[in-house]
């Protein structure tokens, strides 16, 4: 029998010393476009964090050949099934940092960061009423989908945190902190500046809300909605017991999972349109709807 998903999407991060990073740049862009997968990869001094797609065969070799890697031997992959390819390009980058963060303290997770919780345990930890559940991602993230009763963080991108951290959450200093992200690098560096900023109890998701969705015991359950991907999938399926919809199309209101950007080229924000309002306003945000009504009557005026 074929196998019905010829493709995988791979995603993982390792936080370990790479020395001439550029170097290693160009020779892993060089072997990945051997192996014909298509994704993003960004390498710095301090590190790998990827996510790719590719054939079976091939995905399974760039595994092989990472773990062969005395530097990459320990690193975790997460891996989803899939239909094709998840990205139109492969690209690998050299930066700075694996996640921007800008901050003028030395965040080094393999030396501290927050205690890392299973899912298991992470489950357990939210049953207190009294714990701090803190999503480290952006807000348009957390509202595809997040766990119930998690804190929306009013932030765009990751480098906002930590002024965001400092003007929202100084008085829970001495509160138990649960925070979570897509795979688990941002909380990485998000419960190592926590730390260092006072806070006396710092926990994270191991792996991410895609280990969370994945583990056979929890079985994604508490998380509300889908989980935001930087990829052509845009969302993944995470709680396998109950799952809800959070999203509400911008124009009428009803409950969708489907989000996109808007067609019209300067905006391109994401919004939540169901397929109906879709077809109805040509793929149009609200604003930018408004604002072609609004264009369209004052033509149809001075004509």
């Amino acid at each position: 029998m074929a196998n019905a998903h010829p493709y995988q999407v791979l995603l993982y991060y390792h936080y370990v010393p790479i020395e001439d990073p550029e170097k290693v740049t160009d020779e892993h862009l060089r072997f990945c476009n051997e192996l014909g997968l298509k994704g993003r990869i960004l390498i710095a001094s301090e590190g790998i964090n990827g996510t790719v797609s590719g054939p079976v065969e091939a995905t399974q070799a760039y595994m092989d050949a990472m773990h062969q890697d005395p530097r990459f031997k320990d690193m975790e992959f997460k891996v989803d099934p899939h239909e094709g390819h998840a990205f139109k390009k492969m690209h690998v980058r050299h930066k700075k940092e694996l996640v921007t963060f800008r901050v003028d303290k030395e965040l080094d997770p393999n030396q501290r960061t927050g205690t890392r919780l299973s899912p298991e345990e992470f489950y357990q930890a939210m049953q207190d009423d009294e714990v701090v559940i803190l999503d480290g991602r952006t807000g348009y993230e957390f509202d595809l989908g997040h766990f119930t009763n998690a804190i929306r963080p009013d932030v765009d991108s990751f480098r906002e945190f930590p002024q965001w951290i400092r003007e929202n959450l100084g008085d829970k200093k001495d509160k138990k902190i649960l925070t979570y992200c897509t795979g688990g690098i941002r909380c990485e560096k998000l419960s190592a500046f926590m730390l260092e900023e006072g806070f006396s109890d710092v926990s994270q998701l191991q792996g991410g809300i895609v280990t969370y969705g994945k583990d056979a015991s929890v079985k994604g359950d508490k998380f509300k909605g889908k989980c935001f991907v930087f990829d052509e999938r845009i969302s993944v399926t995470i709680n396998q017991v109950n799952e809800t919809v959070e999203g509400r199309c911008c124009h009428c209101n009803q409950p969708t999972h489907r989000y996109v950007n808007c067609s019209n080229n300067d905006c391109h924000d994401l919004h939540f349109n169901c397929e109906e309002c879709a077809r109805e306003y040509d793929g149009y945000c609200n604003l930018c709807n408004d604002q072609a009504q609004a264009a369209t009557k004052t033509a149809e005026v001075q004509a």
